[in-house]
């Protein structure tokens, strides 16, 4: 049986989502990143970055990136549709979770989340968080581009991994009380619409 590491509310929730889609039978582990289980010797010896989601596959093999879990659980269940058909649109697919999870997430919502460790002084904090909401809302202008450009209410024809990238960032923006464009907004609203998600969200004890 595979195993899941996450922590609620996180960028794990994404692949929560997925899983879930997927029916896939896990056993899942919660972590409190905040309380340091992420730097605990026993999950460092899975993961040595400390971060969440981690997944842990049958046969032990420990991928520890939400790109790299969510393109495995794409690739590895094809018939799901959960990629797009086709190398170069599944190359494009690549480079949007990137944007989503590396630049929106790891520039953006990191100056929000965990400012501190940008500053080099206290007086250094209003501009970080400035700074970080400006890469958010730049990143959802860019990302209401790519769903105003396909028909429907997802990022491709159907739901995909990005869709499920996307939904974090989204879910995190909504929180901070950020105004998606209209285009995000909407796909926020079909996302939470969604039997699973609302499984998803209620497991990990959210309501929306």
């Amino acid at each position: 049986m595979m195993t899941f590491y996450m922590t609620p509310g996180s960028c794990s929730t994404g692949i929560h989502i997925l899983m879930e889609e997927l029916e896939l039978v896990f056993a899942a582990h919660v972590l409190n990143l905040p309380a340091g289980d992420g730097q605990k010797p026993e999950y460092l010896a899975i993961n040595p970055k400390g971060t969440i989601p981690a997944l842990v596959l049958d046969d032990g093999t420990a991928l520890t990136d939400f790109v790299a879990i969510a393109w495995w659980l794409g690739q590895k269940y094809p018939k799901k549709g959960l990629l797009p058909e086709g190398l170069d649109a599944q190359a494009v697919a690549l480079d949007r979770l990137n944007y989503l999870v590396n630049h929106m997430h790891g520039h953006g919502f990191t100056r929000l989340f965990t400012t501190d460790r940008y500053m080099l002084r206290e007086d250094d904090r209003e501009a970080i968080e400035r700074q970080g909401r400006t890469l958010v809302m730049n990143g959802f202008h860019q990302v209401a581009k790519w769903l105003q450009a396909t028909p429907g209410k997802w990022v491709y024809e159907r739901f995909s991994v990005v869709d499920a990238a996307l939904f974090y960032n989204e879910f995190w923006a909504v929180r901070l009380g950020m105004n998606l464009p209209d285009a995000c907004q909407a796909h926020y609203q079909a996302m939470i619409q969604r039997p699973l998600v609302k499984q998803v969200l209620a497991e990990e004890g959210y309501r929306v």
